[in-house]
């Protein structure tokens, strides 16, 4: 006997996302546009005003449009760190309850830190070295400030991912370090780590800077891999 499978019936502020989704494909609705108001949509679309308010704050969790009370949501202008971020909501929440997937990240995390390294030694600028040995200078001088030092540290990765000019890769490599930085909060320093990670930092740099891109690579899986290690027994390793 043949089974008939129930029609789902779909949500009107599904019909409502996609339409307003497809004018920004479309390029009728772009960056700093004025969507039109909810009354507007409402008659336009012949929705009621829970449909409206679902899907524009669908949107707006997708990053794409920004409401502010009492005026209409206007377009976003997209960026590749403002995925990331929408990104890294969900991630957060899979990585508190999956240990292998941490794993996964930390893991991942190296390797594609490691490539970057490799290519900032192929690609830097005299101006890119700069950067990374003032960066280096301002986290040798905050090792006695734990929060300062952590923000630097995550700058220092973005850094070398931004000497690749692919604006990608700065963002990757900052979501990642906020994903996992998620889980370093409450472990407890080791006494002389803040010392390490910098005199580590500056052997990268240095093998940036001689545009040798295996000792790149190797300094920079060697530096998170010691991080990794640390982690695992229970303390707050910086990377």
């Amino acid at each position: 006997m043949k089974v008939n499978t129930p029609i789902q019936r779909r949500k009107l502020s599904d019909g409502v996302l996609e339409q307003l989704l497809g004018e920004i494909e479309r390029g009728e609705l772009r960056p700093g546009d004025a969507l039109l108001s909810e009354r507007e949509l409402m008659d336009k679309l012949g929705v009621g005003r829970p449909a409206v308010r679902e899907a524009l704050q669908a949107m707006e969790r997708m990053g794409l449009v920004h409401i502010r009370h009492g005026e209409r949501a206007r377009v976003t202008e997209p960026s590749f760190a403002q995925l990331a971020d929408k990104i890294g909501e969900t991630m957060r929440l899979l990585l508190a309850h999956s240990p292998a997937s941490l794993e996964d990240l930390k893991e991942a995390r190296a390797t594609f830190e490691s490539e970057m390294a490799r290519i900032a030694a192929r690609r830097h600028s005299s101006s890119d070295l700069h950067r990374l040995q003032t960066l280096l200078d301002d986290q040798d001088g905050a090792i006695e400030d734990a929060v300062r030092f952590r923000q630097l540290d995550g700058r220092f990765h973005r850094e070398v991912a931004a000497i690749s000019g692919n604006p990608i890769w700065p963002a990757v490599s900052e979501a990642i370090f906020g994903w996992l930085s998620h889980f370093h909060v409450d472990l407890v320093a080791v006494p002389g780590l803040e010392r390490l990670t910098v005199a580590e930092h500056r052997e990268i740099t240095a093998a940036i800077e001689r545009r040798d891109p295996e000792a790149a690579g190797r300094a920079m899986a060697d530096h998170l891999n010691r991080a990794n290690e640390l982690y695992r027994g229970g303390h707050l390793a910086s990377g």
